[in-house]
C-alpha cells in the first residue's frame, strides 16, 4: 500500500471513530442459589457474578442496584411521593399521602449484604440506599473479566409498586428487581440512578438460578425451567422432589436484562406454541376474576405473528404472562400483570403493551431512566398498531393512532406538559410523565410516518431492529437510521418534539375562488414547523392530494401509504403563511383540508377543514 493511501485510510478510520466511537457493551453471568422462607417472606441468597469489561476504560469501582431498599418509610421514594402529593403516581399514594410511610417495620424492603468479594478478596463497599458502590481490590482492565461473589439476605416488602408480598389480587410473592444487580456501564458512565419508582437499565446477562421454596408453591418466571418433572404446575406427571418440605426450581436464561419470578400456591400454568416461536406460558390464579385468560391463546398467537412480521423477530424461546405486580411491568422473557380483566380486549391491551416491551425494553435495550420515551413510546406505538388489527374498531378510524392524538390535544390544554427529554424519575407531575413518555413517544413515530411516509417509517423500524437488537441503542442511533432511510434531515423535528413542549398548529386562513381556480392561504399559528399534507375533495367526491414540503428536511416525501400526491414548492420554516392554487372552481369543490389522514398532531384541528358550499 502506498504511504499516501495508507495515511488517507488511517485518517478516514480515525474520523469514523472520532465521530461515532467503537460500540461495546458489558456482559455478565449470574449464578444464584436462593432459599425462601415463605412463612416469614424472607430469603437468603448466594451469588457468583462473572463480569466482562468490554469497554476501553479501566474500572476501579463497580455499582450494584439494591432496589428493595426503597420500600420503607423515609426512603427517597417515600420523600419523592410525599413531595409530589396528588401530582405524583396514584399507585404510590392514598389520598395524596405516600403509602410507603405506613409500611410496618417487619414488612420494609431490605437487601442486607453480608459480604462481597472479587476473585476471593473481600471488598469494601458503601450502600447509598438503592445503590451499592463497591471499591475493587484490583481494577478491571479493558477487555478483561473478573468474578464477584456475595451473600445477602432479604425481606420481601409490602407490595407497593411492582415488587412485594401479598399484592391486591392475593399473589403471595412478586419477585422483581429482587437481587443485587450490577449496573450498566457504557460511554455515558455508570447508570446509577436511584430507584424512585420508574424504570430500570442493566447489561445483557446470562442467569442460572436455583430457588428452594415450599413444595406447595408454583413459580412463574422469565426463563427456561430445567426441571419441570420435579416441581408443581408444569408437568402433569411430575413427582415433586422435596428436601425438608422444599422443592428446588432450576431456571436458566441467556442474554436478558434481568430475571424476574413470582410464586403462589394457587397458580395454574398453561402453555402453547406460537408458529415460529415463542412458547407462551400463562401463569395465573384460576378464579372468576381471571376467566378471560381462557380466551387469550388465539389472540396472543396472532399478536406474536404480527409483531414478528412488522417489528422484528422475538429472539427468545419463551415468554410468560404472569399474574403478579400492580398493573403491568416488563422483565426478561416475562411480564407481571394484573389478572382481573373485564373482557378479552382489555386483557389483550395490557398483554400487547407489556409484550411489546420485549422489543423496545429488552431486545432494543435503551436506557429507560434516561430516555423513557424511547421504550414506553415505541412500545405504545407497537401496541396501537397490533391492537388495531386484533380488534378493528366498530367505527373505522382515520389511522390506528387517532385516539392517542386526540388525547394529546386534550392534555396540552391543561398547560402542565413537561418535555419528553426529562429523566424518567424527575418529572414533577405523574400525568405529565405519562404523556411525555408514553404518548409523545408514540406520536414521535406517528409524526415521523407523516413526515417521511409510512413505508419509510416501517423500513426504519425494521433496520433499527436489524442493526441494534440485543444492544443498547440511543435516540441518536435511531435518528441516524431514519435519516438514512428517508434521505431527510430530521434533527429539527426530534429537537422540537422531544426537547420542548412547543406545539403544531396549522390552519386555513383564507380562500379565494376565481373563474378557473381556487387560491387557499394556509397559516402556521404554532411553534413547530411541519410539512403539510393538503387535500381537496371535488363535488363528485374525488380526493386530490398535495404535499407541501418544509425546507428543513431538504428532501421531500415521495410516497405514502395514505394516498398519492402532487408535490408543491417547499414552505420555509420562517414563513408564517403559504398560498396554494388548485385548478378547481368553487362549484367543483366540496371540501378543502389539511391532513386528511389526521396523523398531524395539530393542537387546534378545528380550522384545518373547510366545507365548500
Amino acid at each position: 500500500m502506498k504511504k499516501s493511501v495508507a495515511i488517507l485510510f488511517a485518517f478516514i478510520i480515525s474520523q469514523f471513530h472520532a465521530q461515532q466511537g467503537p460500540y461495546y457493551q458489558q456482559s455478565a453471568k449470574y449464578k444464584m442459589d436462593i432459599d425462601v422462607n415463605a412463612e416469614k417472606f424472607t430469603y437468603e441468597g448466594k451469588q457468583t457474578l462473572d463480569y466482562k469489561n468490554n469497554s476501553p476504560d479501566e474500572l476501579e469501582v463497580v455499582y450494584f442496584h439494591l432496589y428493595w431498599n426503597a420500600f420503607k418509610p423515609g426512603s427517597m421514594m417515600d420523600q419523592r411521593v410525599a413531595g409530589q402529593g396528588k401530582n405524583g403516581d396514584s399507585r404510590l399514594q392514598k389520598d395524596g399521602v405516600s403509602r410507603l410511610a405506613a409500611i410496618p417495620k417487619d414488612q420494609e424492603g431490605a437487601q442486607n449484604i453480608h459480604w462481597i468479594k472479587q476473585n476471593g478478596k473481600t471488598l469494601k463497599y458503601e450502600i447509598q440506599e438503592t445503590v451499592m458502590k463497591v471499591y475493587l481490590a484490583e481494577p478491571v482492565k479493558p477487555n478483561s473479566s473478573t468474578t464477584f461473589t456475595l451473600e445477602w439476605d432479604a425481606v420481601i416488602p409490602q407490595q407497593i409498586r411492582r415488587s412485594g408480598r401479598n399484592n391486591r389480587e392475593g399473589v403471595d410473592m412478586t419477585m422483581t428487581q429482587w437481587y443485587p444487580k450490577i449496573a450498566e456501564y457504557d460511554y455515558d458512565g455508570w447508570a446509577t440512578f436511584d430507584y424512585i419508582g420508574r424504570e430500570f437499565h442493566a447489561p445483557f446477562s446470562d442467569f442460572d438460578i436455583t430457588i428452594k421454596i415450599n413444595k406447595d408453591y408454583v413459580i412463574g418466571a422469565g426463563g427456561i425451567l430445567e426441571n419441570p418433572a420435579d416441581v408443581k404446575g408444569y408437568d402433569a406427571n411430575a413427582k415433586i422432589k422435596a428436601d425438608k418440605n422444599k422443592a428446588t426450581w432450576k431456571w436458566t436464561a441467556k442474554n436478558i436484562l434481568d430475571f424476574a419470578w413470582a410464586a403462589d400456591k394457587d397458580y395454574i400454568v398453561k402453555s402453547f406454541d406460537v408458529p415460529q416461536g415463542p412458547k407462551v406460558f400463562l401463569v395465573y390464579q384460576n378464579n372468576d376474576r381471571t376467566k378471560v385468560w381462557e380466551e387469550a391463546q388465539p389472540y396472543l398467537t396472532k399478536y406474536y405473528q404480527l409483531m414478528n412480521a412488522h417489528f422484528g423477530k422475538y429472539v427468545y424461546p419463551t415468554y410468560a404472562f404472569i399474574q403478579g405486580g400492580d398493573g403491568g411491568m416488563e422483565y426478561g422473557m416475562c411480564t407481571m400483570i394484573l389478572g382481573e380483566a373485564k373482557d378479552i380486549e382489555g386483557l389483550m391491551g395490557l398483554m400487547a403493551h407489556e409484550g411489546a416491551h420485549s422489543w423496545y425494553q429488552q431486545m432494543l435495550a435503551t436506557n429507560e431512566p434516561m430516555r423513557p420515551w424511547m421504550d414506553e413510546g415505541f412500545t405504545s406505538y407497537a401496541e396501537g398498531y397490533v391492537m388495531n388489527q386484533l380488534f378493528p374498531p366498530a367505527q373505522k378510524l382515520p389511522n390506528p393512532f387517532f385516539n392517542s392524538i386526540n388525547a394529546y390535544r386534550n392534555f396540552v390544554k391543561k398547560g402542565i406538559e413537561e418535555p419528553a427529554v426529562w429523566l424518567g424519575d424527575h418529572h414533577d407531575n405523574g400525568t405529565s410523565y405519562t404523556y411525555a413518555s408514553y404518548v409523545k413517544g408514540e406520536l414521535y413515530l406517528v409524526e415521523l410516518g407523516y413526515i417521511m411516509g409510512e413505508q419509510n417509517l416501517a423500513e426504519t423500524l425494521k433496520q433499527y431492529y436489524d442493526q441494534w437488537a440485543l444492544k443498547h441503542p440511543s435516540d441518536r442511533d435511531f435518528l441516524h437510521i431514519a435519516q438514512k432511510v428517508s434521505g431527510m434531515d430530521l434533527k429539527w423535528f426530534q429537537n422540537y418534539w422531544i426537547n420542548t413542549t412547543k406545539t403544531i398548529d396549522y390552519g386555513i386562513k383564507d380562500i379565494k375562488y376565481d373563474a378557473k381556480s381556487t387560491t387557499i392561504t394556509l397559516v402556521n399559528n404554532g411553534q413547530v414547523p411541519m410539512p403539510i399534507d393538503f387535500s381537496i375533495m371535488t363535488a363528485d367526491k374525488k380526493i386530490v392530494n398535495y404535499q407541501i414540503p418544509m425546507n428543513m428536511t431538504h428532501t421531500w416525501k415521495t410516497k405514502d401509504a395514505f394516498g398519492d400526491f402532487k408535490t408543491m414548492p417547499y414552505w420555509p420554516w420562517t414563513q408564517k403563511e403559504y398560498t396554494i392554487t388548485v385548478p378547481y372552481t368553487k362549484s367543483q369543490l366540496s371540501m378543502i383540508g389539511i391532513d386528511i389522514s389526521q396523523r398531524l398532531a395539530d393542537v387546534n384541528p378545528g380550522d384545518n377543514f373547510v366545507e365548500v358550499k
